[in-house]
């Protein structure tokens, strides 16, 4: 990872709660593919934010945020799987 740090735009999913697509700041989502954006469904911006390595994240780890972004353009963070007893 070369970046120390990095400005993201968070975008959550209008069809699957807690599906979250992040995007570096002011990048298109036509850069998505195309399967990804019909799963997607609507994408509403919910907020930026400037990402670093350490950053703590609710549930994704920051580096590795970063290194899909570098990598492939955009990193998508699925919604929790079931809780099991």
């Amino acid at each position: 990872m070369n970046k120390a740090q990095l400005n993201v735009d968070i975008y959550r999913s209008s069809q699957k709660e807690g599906m979250y697509l992040f995007l570096e700041q002011g990048a298109s989502l036509e850069q998505v593919p195309e399967v990804l954006k019909k799963q997607f469904a609507r994408a509403e911006l919910t907020m930026s934010l400037l990402l670093t390595p350490e950053k703590k994240l609710s549930r994704a780890n920051a580096a590795k945020v970063m290194t899909s972004i570098e990598e492939q353009g955009f990193y998508l963070q699925m919604p929790p799987g079931p809780v099991v007893p």
